[in-house]
């Protein structure tokens, strides 16, 4: 009994102290002192969720952005219906008075309300040869008005009468990063709106498929999906804003397989706002062509260049008395910088330019025999001046066809004093006779061609034996004969 009495007390004691040396045990490997493991695991997710304020709110904050950005921008996105009527005439109809027939075509793509008072961008390719548009916004339809178009960035402006639309708010491209995640919004076959997500994956593309003399391609390319009938919809960023102009999918089917290409939204201001001022784009000419500089090109040319760290573009060809040859440029020039904006490809050197207006200066810094240097220049206009230029299309319903006077940066770099370009050629005689789209009229029976009036008089009148020379877009000479009744 005695000692029951002794041992109870001391196992009493030794219990507690055990259990004291077991909690002390836990707490090392699982309490508050954290193995290495742990630390890992802890910076894991603080790398996963981002910050500690945003490990639990963070993803429905990111789905809230879609919404809101969504939300802020699909009433500004429109459908755009292009009418056309298609006249079909037989060659057989020209000589024995037939009655042509006539066919109606529907096309359609999106639009994006750029102002509230009525003025819209779409592509010009959505638009192109159509006798009427109509835009559907909010299910009410509006008969639309071209005010103009660039093909060379596939942009075009419609207006239509009414007064506070849903303008979309304006952001900035040169502010859009890779990785950054954006949304594309279109309004394809009048089903009110779709909305895609996806990240911007490049920027500056040239993908080689817009018209244009001097076509200016440096896509946003993004993998939010695109689809037939988006063309002309809108790039928006995460805060609602616009970003690009949607135009383009890279796609061996017609569907969107991946690669989506939108015009840069600070190209699509200075080409909106230059056709609603002026009606055509104000294009600032350099008197120069540049290519990519790599490393095989560098070698090739002896232009010495750091193969570890290559800038710039190179300068391939100077145009005599144009403004990089009264600046001091000459071939095999490295162009580096553009007013201070670091120029490293074609399709950024072509963008940093679209920016500009005749009569701008440029101080452009350049790399000549390892050497840095500036030189400042004035761009111009295609005539090569400086002032506002209009362009003037004239039309032949009989001809089927629009003409223009070629201008002169043309005509010294096809090496032709004077001509005629036809272009958006339908039913009609010019067509008939099998006359390729763009080819220039410099002669019509040895006789000088030097204004659209001139050319489209003579083809309306004459009869008889008509050859007509001239050259196409890549400066090959050619000619059409015929004979006119």
């Amino acid at each position: 009994m005695k000692k029951t009495l002794i041992f109870a007390p001391l196992a009493l004691i030794f219990g507690f102290l055990g259990a004291w040396l077991y909690d002390q045990t836990k707490a090392k490997f699982y309490g508050t002192e954290p193995t290495a493991l742990q630390e890992q695991v802890q910076m894991v997710n603080l790398a996963t969720e981002g910050t500690p304020t945003r490990a639990h709110s963070g993803p429905e904050t990111f789905n809230d952005d879609f919404v809101a950005a969504s939300s802020r921008t699909t009433h500004s996105v429109v459908y755009v219906r292009n009418i056309s009527e298609r006249v079909q005439r037989t060659y057989m109809d020209w000589f024995f008075g037939g009655q042509p027939s006539t066919r109606t075509e529907i096309s359609s793509g999106s639009g994006v309300v750029f102002t509230a008072d009525g003025y819209i961008v779409t592509n010009n390719h959505v638009v192109a040869d159509a006798d009427r548009i109509e835009i559907v916004l909010n299910k009410t339809t509006y008969p639309a008005t071209l005010v103009g178009t660039d093909p060379s960035t596939d942009l075009a402006v419609l207006k239509v009468e009414d007064e506070d639309l849903p303008a979309v708010a304006l952001g900035s491209s040169k502010n859009v990063q890779v990785g950054e995640w954006v949304l594309a919004i279109g309004n394809p076959f009048n089903l009110t709106s779709t909305v895609t997500a996806g990240i911007v994956s490049a920027k500056g593309r040239e993908i080689n498929i817009l018209q244009g003399k001097f076509p200016i391609e440096s896509f946003i390319q993004t993998d939010a999906a695109i689809n037939p009938g988006n063309s002309g919809g809108a790039l928006v960023n995460r805060r609602g804003e616009l970003v690009g102009i949607n135009t383009a999918i890279l796609s061996r089917t017609g569907t969107y397989t991946g690669y989506g290409f939108a015009v840069p939204v600070d190209i699509v201001k200075k080409v909106v706002n230059d056709i609603i001022e002026y009606g055509e784009v104000q294009k600032g000419f350099f008197g120069a062509e540049v290519s990519d500089l790599d490393a095989r090109v560098a070698e090739r040319l002896s232009i010495p260049i750091n193969p570890r760290n290559i800038r710039g573009v190179v300068v391939t060809y100077v145009q005599k008395d144009w403004a990089a040859d009264k600046g001091g440029l000459r071939e095999g020039d490295v162009i580096l910088a553009i007013n201070g904006e670091p120029v490293n490809s074609k399709s950024n050197f072509d963008e940093e330019l679209s920016y500009y207006s005749p009569g701008d200066k440029l101080m452009v810094k350049y790399l000549r025999g390892g050497k840095e240097f500036n030189t400042e220049l004035t761009v111009t206009n295609r005539e090569g001046t400086t002032g506002i230029l209009k362009r003037e299309v004239f039309t032949s319903s009989t001809l089927g066809a629009q003409f223009e006077t070629l201008p002169r940066v043309e005509r010294e770099l096809l090496g032709i004093s004077h001509g005629v370009r036809i272009s958006k050629i339908s039913s009609g005689l010019i067509k008939d006779l099998g006359i390729t789209e763009d080819f220039i009229v410099t002669k019509v029976n040895g006789v000088d061609i030097k204004s659209p009036e001139k050319l489209i008089e003579i083809l309306e009148r004459m009869r008889g034996r008509i050859v007509i020379e001239g050259v196409n877009n890549k400066g090959r000479e050619g000619y059409y004969s015929f004979f006119l009744r």
